[in-house]
């Protein structure tokens, strides 16, 4: 009876101790699946950032001047890196690499210029493009009525981000007939209007420069058609010696 006893005893002594070690197992088990599926997830969200497309580029790039290249991620976004040509080089549009958002630079021929069409008054330069592209700017031969416009879809810019404004311009000697400052407008689609005077006079010669138009958060209020102005037609005198390039609208910069 002693040793039945004792055996019974050792036997129901032992299961506890065995228990335990089988639960342990499968609890390490369990608790590795949420890890393992964790990772699966960081993966998978890598993965989905690496894939996500600029806003809209599809649509935009749709006036591409040139095949676009989708074989791969890598491919794809080379090219935005470095910049799309549209509607026959009147456009660029490009994606920020640092910010991931579009950027658009409006080349001088796609400005509605007075009287850029009569070489009395403005005659077309080419010129070298810093990407090497060669590209038609319009240079002002002499006018009294200087009166440029320039206009985007801001739906085609990323949303919630602030955007500058800039015209891309060249003051080349013998530049003369500036001594009133031409007036810079954004008239945005929401009705809000932001204008200022600027002195060319006293800007470098013979360089591009830019000069600030106005800045605005892309938002849906603010969807629609937007236009940037330069103009001076106020004062009468003769201007010579302007160049223009263009109009950038681009992320704004962090200061």
């Amino acid at each position: 009876m002693g040793t039945g006893s004792s055996k019974e005893d050792s036997s129901s002594q032992l299961q506890p101790s065995e228990k335990p070690s089988q639960n342990e197992s499968q609890n390490f088990a369990i608790a590795a699946k949420p890890a393992d599926n964790t990772r699966e997830t960081q993966v998978r969200e890598a993965k989905e950032a690496e894939l996500k497309l600029p806003h809209m580029y599809e649509a935009i790039v749709k006036d591409a001047d040139s095949p676009i290249d989708k074989s791969s991620v890598d491919k794809l976004y080379d090219q935005l890196y470095y910049g799309v040509f549209l509607n026959q080089k009147s456009k660029r549009y490009w994606v920020e690499k640092k910010s991931g958002c579009n950027s658009f630079m409006l080349f001088s021929r796609a400005l509605l210029i007075t009287w850029a069409e009569d070489n009395r008054f403005w005659i077309w330069t080419p010129v070298k493009e810093s990407s090497d592209d060669i590209m038609d700017v319009a240079e002002l031969v002499q006018v009294c009525w200087l009166e440029i416009h320039a206009r985007l879809d801001t739906t085609k810019l990323s949303p919630g981000i602030s955007y500058e404004v800039l015209f891309v311009i060249m003051l080349k000697d013998p530049a003369y007939g500036w001594e009133v400052p031409v007036s810079l407008r954004l008239l945005l689609p929401n009705g809000t209007k932001q204008e200022h005077k600027e002195n060319l006079i006293v800007k470098p010669r013979n360089q591009w420069i830019e000069i600030p138009v106005g800045g605005f958060k892309s938002t849906p209020e603010n969807a629609g058609e937007m236009e940037i102005s330069m103009y001076e037609y106020e004062g009468g005198k003769w201007k010579r010696g302007l160049v223009v390039k263009g109009v950038i609208i681009r992320p704004k910069k962090l200061e």
